[in-house]
């Protein structure tokens, strides 16, 4: 990589594409130069394959993640670069799946296409393969969300073993936590505070919720944890709070 990947300094890579959101278009070229290893990396990874630079899910790759440079926020749980590999692998899947679409019967010999009962069985083999590849990339998806999630947690001195025995017991208490959470991830002053202190808002909270400060409290891990899934986008692990 060029002297931006590399080069140790008091600018931090959030702070690179801070500017980039700001404007600044020399420094975005220059990011989407000096990380190209990186996106070949990432796509390669995806598409099982070396990917290089003259492929289509090269330029797939690339635009992602020149998208993440556009849409990455500070403050919602993850640094850049877990963000832009994140996108890279979903524009890349996405792409992939479309290719599958279309290209449904490429597979298929001459012959088989006057047979349609070999016609239908050439298909349905093909899309239980792409089911099966669309499982595995999602659950390696959620693997590296939960690894992601498991450091996040760990800033609050939170870990899945103390988060279990923390979990509110009773249905309604433990929609309650999760209203909370919701509640501190959509309200910017409320979230700033959690991820800058490491603890709740309580008083700030007190004034918006009905339930008292001890019951907050008590399920406080538990509201953090949620609260945390919806700020670093941890779209794979939302179906567990729901």
């Amino acid at each position: 990589m060029g002297n931006f990947a590399n080069k140790k300094d008091s600018i931090t890579l959030e702070d690179k594409i801070d500017s980039i959101q700001n404007g600044n278009q020399l420094l975005r070229n220059q990011l989407l130069e000096d990380y190209q290893p990186f996106i070949k990396k990432i796509t390669s990874k995806v598409c099982n394959r070396y990917i290089n630079h003259t492929m289509d899910e090269f330029s797939i790759g690339l635009s992602a993640f020149n998208e993440a440079m556009d849409q990455y926020r500070r403050g919602q749980g993850s640094r850049f670069l877990t963000f832009a590999d994140m996108v890279i692998r979903r524009r890349v899947i996405d792409y992939i799946r479309k290719e599958a679409r279309q290209n449904k019967y490429i597979y298929l010999e001459p012959e088989e296409l006057d047979e349609e009962g070999r016609l239908e069985d050439s298909y349905a083999e093909q899309k239980a393969a792409l089911d099966v590849y669309e499982m595995d990339k999602q659950s390696e998806m959620r693997m590296f969300e939960i690894e992601e999630y498991e450091q996040l947690l760990k800033k609050f001195s939170i870990t899945f073993k103390v988060l279990s025995k923390n979990c509110p017991k009773h249905i309604d208490a433990r929609e309650n936590a999760k209203m909370i959470a919701k509640l501190i991830a959509d309200d910017h002053v409320l979230s700033s505070y959690l991820l800058e202190k490491k603890q709740l808002p309580i008083k700030d909270l007190l004034a918006l919720v009905t339930c008292s400060r001890k019951t907050i409290e008590r399920n406080r891990k538990y509201i953090i944890a949620v609260a945390l899934i919806h700020l670093g986008g941890f779209n794979a692990l939302k179906s567990y709070i729901q």
